[in-house]
């Protein structure tokens, strides 16, 4: 068995839940989640996620799981320290060495592709990351009271800034440097169970706030009651891409974390309750914020800028009448948003500290600190060239966009695309099922494992197939 004993594990199920959680829970549930629901119709668009979570999400998510804890080491490796299946039947053809040659390499190209995306989304990241650290030291210091004309500008100024973004994605690389450095259990597991509670707690507080400001109901109605006349073909597809990017699927994180399960940890369970968590703040994330702006009169379907422009325009007016109010709230809010992005950062950095500590014999100290390092560096070249440093492009575009692009649009799917087809058609089914029953010690109905084997095999495949022709535009 590719397990072993030495290798370093979390201290316990709790750990193994916030941990991952934190992994999934990030800007993509507190930021995108939002806007994304806001241009998408509400309510409709939440039922269709929390389907595609059921149906995609918790198959993937368990993928990576049983994967990463079986092979029990970092991503570009624990794909081939999966056992494949070698009574294939192309084995068996006429193309039998072309097919051993592919079984050699698919794994590793897997495995690597998840290294590379982990990587570089760590790289730009960590610009938005710094960004909301920024954010927390402007509503302390009352930099973002003004019309909206005025947070609009402030914002643009930010961004475009030689200096200050470099600053605060150097910071939050750095914080979240100290945290792997610390190991899995000293570190990873020990911030997660401080972060996670703080995050919810700090959710919690918003979200009441927000629902007591006048004409916050039809805010909530537009969360929780459904229109489903706006609902057309890209609205699944963007609730399937959302599921896909909420819960980290694709990123090398989930499988990077599996690999410190122990065997008792029971994966089905796991992957149930870290997607509830998941969605569970993504939609509370709605329900902070979509109350406040309909309070103000502020369109749902802000898009991205919702976070960094639109919103601090909707606590100044909405505290109008109550301003040391809304000061607490924006602080908070914004330390919220640190947080999410600081568990999710910590987990892409693991991915390839992992990796260099592994595959080049480091110290986890001296791995942490070349990812950071490198981090760093790209990090504050995707920052400058957001505007304060010309010609910083690949393609016509800034580098950060160009990341931003390849990695959410094609990595994403195709890694987990390819994950579906590694885990459905060529992992012999005898290790896939006593994993997935801790080796039969976890009973569950047989039918629950079929059911996911053709999930796995068929509709995951074409539904990420789907996602990725839509991005592309082709459908």
């Amino acid at each position: 068995m590719a397990h072993t004993t030495e290798r370093a594990n979390f201290g316990s199920r709790l750990g193994v839940i916030l941990a991952t959680a934190g992994s999934a829970v990030g800007l993509g549930n507190v930021w995108r989640f939002p806007y994304m629901t806001g241009q998408n119709g509400g309510a409709a668009f939440i039922l269709i996620y929390l389907g595609c979570v059921l149906l995609l999400g918790i198959p993937c998510m368990l993928s990576e799981f049983i994967i990463g804890r079986h092979g029990a080491a970092n991503t570009s490796r624990v794909y081939s320290n999966t056992t494949l299946d070698h009574n294939a039947q192309l084995a068996q053809s006429g193309l039998a060495a072309h097919w051993l040659a592919f079984r050699r390499l698919f794994p590793k190209f897997i495995g690597l592709l998840g290294i590379l995306t982990g990587f570089l989304i760590t790289s730009y990241y960590a610009v938005v990351s710094g960004w909301c650290l920024q954010y927390i030291y402007a509503s302390a210091a009352g930099q973002l009271q003004g019309d909206a004309a005025y947070v609009t500008q402030y914002f643009q100024e930010f961004s475009a800034s030689p200096l200050r973004p470099v600053f605060w994605t150097v910071a939050i690389l750095l914080i979240t440097h100290l945290v792997i450095c610390r190991g899995v259990r000293g570190g990873i597991e020990r911030a997660s169970k401080l972060l996670m509670p703080t995050l919810f707690l700090l959710l919690l507080v918003i979200v009441v706030a927000s629902c007591l400001l006048p004409g916050a109901r039809e805010g909530i109605e537009f969360l929780f009651k459904p229109d489903f006349s706006r609902v057309d073909s890209g609205v699944f597809l963007g609730a399937l891409g959302q599921s896909f990017y909420s819960l980290s699927i694709g990123m090398g994180c989930l499988a990077t974390y599996a690999s410190y399960y122990s065997r008792q940890t029971n994966l089905l369970s796991s992957a149930v309750q870290i997607s509830f968590v998941d969605s569970l703040i993504a939609i509370l994330a709605g329900l902070m914020i979509f109350p406040a702006a309909f309070s103000v009169g502020v369109s749902p379907d802000s898009g991205a800028s919702l976070v960094f422009i639109t919103l601090p325009n909707v606590f100044n007016q909405a505290f109008a009448a109550m301003p040391a109010l809304g000061y607490v709230v924006a602080l908070f809010f914004y330390a919220l948003l640190s947080l999410a992005a600081l568990t999710s950062l910590m987990s892409l950095h693991e991915v390839s500290t992992a990796f260099f500590h592994e595959e080049f014999h480091l110290t986890r100290s001296r791995a942490a600190l070349i990812v950071t390092v490198l981090c760093s560096i790209i990090g504050a070249c995707c920052s400058l060239s957001l505007g304060a440093v010309e010609g910083i492009t690949l393609f016509g575009r800034p580098l950060f966009d160009v990341f931003d692009f390849v990695t959410g649009q094609i990595f994403l799917p195709v890694g987990g695309f390819l994950t579906c087809l590694f885990l459905g058609w060529m992992v012999p089914r005898r290790l896939v099922r006593d994993e997935f029953t801790n080796e039969g010690t976890v009973w569950t109905h047989s039918w629950i494992f079929t059911t996911f084997l053709f999930l796995i095999r068929y509709v995951c495949p074409l539904a990420i197939a789907a996602i990725f022709l839509h991005q592309l535009e082709v459908i």
